[in-house]
């Protein structure tokens, strides 16, 4: 599969997640994967030194990391989720997501 795979041709597909999204220099690049009204996946790619800023939301998200080493800072605690691994951020407790190297995660958000 490549970055311009649709969405609806992802589905009944196995698929390499890290291959649906490039890297941008000096950029965090996101592709949403599936956007419904209860919630959303959606791949990102961060260069190094880029971030997601402190932030709140009134949802549980999951983060997986499919390339790389991110930095995930939740409530002043620093993670550093590798390749393979997860990190739940819980809802309103602040979070943000760094960039030490580049890496990928998917980021799935369910509203309820």
């Amino acid at each position: 599969m490549n970055p311009d795979t649709s969405p609806e041709q992802l589905l009944g597909q196995a698929v390499d997640l890290a291959s649906l999204i490039d890297y941008q220099d000096q950029a965090v690049v996101s592709r949403t994967l599936l956007k419904k009204e209860t919630g959303t996946v959606t791949l990102f790619a961060f260069d190094a030194g880029q971030e997601l800023s402190e932030h709140t939301t009134p949802f549980d998200a999951l983060v997986q990391v499919v390339d790389g080493e991110a930095e995930i800072i939740i409530a002043g605690e620093s993670l550093h989720p590798t390749a393979g691994q997860m990190v739940v951020m819980p809802a309103n407790k602040p979070h943000a997501v760094k960039a030490p190297k580049r890496f990928k995660m998917m980021l799935v958000m369910i509203r309820s």
